[in-house]
């Protein structure tokens, strides 16, 4: 009997569950997942010390057209900062008040790349 293949729901889940784990061995503390809103959503919100942590987590098979960390475009990157402002607006914060970043976990493959600060609310 041949196995079921995954959806693309539950391969996601199974990609952001591969990074939470790697971003947890890496010392960041686990927040939240899936956090939808009507601005977006965030894949992972971790912790690391006194810094929000919000992490995009992309995976693509192969590099043929550029890789994950390519796929996080500037309209993704407005996307995500929309949604994270609202979250922390709702957590009673906002990007001038907290200590923020934007990281990006792409996995190529099977090569994870992590690349802490990849984008910010200044531009």
């Amino acid at each position: 009997m041949e196995p079921i293949p995954l959806t693309r729901r539950q391969q996601g889940a199974s990609y952001e569950n591969l990074a939470r784990r790697y971003l947890e061995r890496a010392g960041l503390t686990f927040i939240a997942a899936n956090v939808a809103c009507r601005a977006g959503e965030l894949d992972l919100i971790m912790r690391d010390r006194q810094t929000w942590v919000f992490v995009e987590v992309r995976y693509r098979r192969n590099a043929t057209f550029g890789g994950a960390a390519a796929s996080v475009t500037h309209s993704k990157q407005q996307r995500l900062l929309r949604a994270a402002a609202f979250w922390l607006a709702k957590h009673h914060a906002s990007f001038d008040t907290s200590s923020c970043r934007f990281d990006v976990l792409a996995i190529t493959g099977s090569q994870i790349e992590w690349l802490q600060d990849a984008f910010n609310a200044q531009g």
